[in-house]
């Protein structure tokens, strides 16, 4: 059903926009905390997937490419292995998205999972943005990505992001951390 599916390039594109090279040293990128308090480096890699790292880790910009491009092979697997109906491209990159961010601990247990597998596809579009904070606070991060992948999940063109050019890193860091809401909790 959803077995072949990859990752598409508007679909790294997207994660790339909300997550960035941030802390750039240099030539290098430098190891931070992410607003959630979560060690990071690269395009929102964290040490509870793929190659670890510590506070003084200098990567070069393939070295995060690479560790970017081993983690989304587990999180692709991770939603085909969850999702149970088939799904557009566009709607795939949407909930590998927002796996590699909430974890997919979070995609397995939530409402948005069991709509989208429930073929309820206008109801799953409207979970996304409830996972909007970190930390007990709506961030205006989580907000924004959480908005581009509900438009990326319906097939609409966001407005802020096309999807298309690589883009610019953001401005501030993405949490890697977000609360589930409450009433999935």
């Amino acid at each position: 059903m959803n077995e072949d599916r990859k990752l598409t390039k508007a679909g790294a594109n997207l994660i790339h926009h909300f997550e960035g090279c941030l802390k750039k040293d240099g030539s290098h990128y430098k190891a931070y905390k992410c607003p959630a308090n979560v060690l990071t480096i690269g395009h929102g890699h964290t040490n509870h997937h793929g190659r670890k790292f510590d506070a003084t880790s200098r990567w070069t910009r393939e070295e995060c490419d690479e560790a970017f491009a081993e983690d989304m092979v587990g999180f692709e697997n991770a939603v085909r292995r969850l999702v149970k109906v088939p799904l557009t491209a566009h709607q795939y990159d949407a909930l590998v998205s927002f796996c590699y961010n909430c974890g997919e601990g979070n995609l397995a247990k939530s409402t948005l999972l069991k709509k989208v597998n429930a073929g309820d596809h206008a109801g799953a579009a409207k979970e996304f943005p409830k996972w909007n904070k970190g930390g007990g606070k709506v961030l205006p991060g989580l907000v924004r990505r959480r908005a581009s992948e509900s438009l990326l999940y319906q097939g609409i063109p966001d407005l802020d992001y096309d999807g298309k050019a690589d883009p610019k890193p953001p401005k501030e860091a993405m949490p890697q951390a977000v609360d589930v809401p409450e009433d999935e909790i």
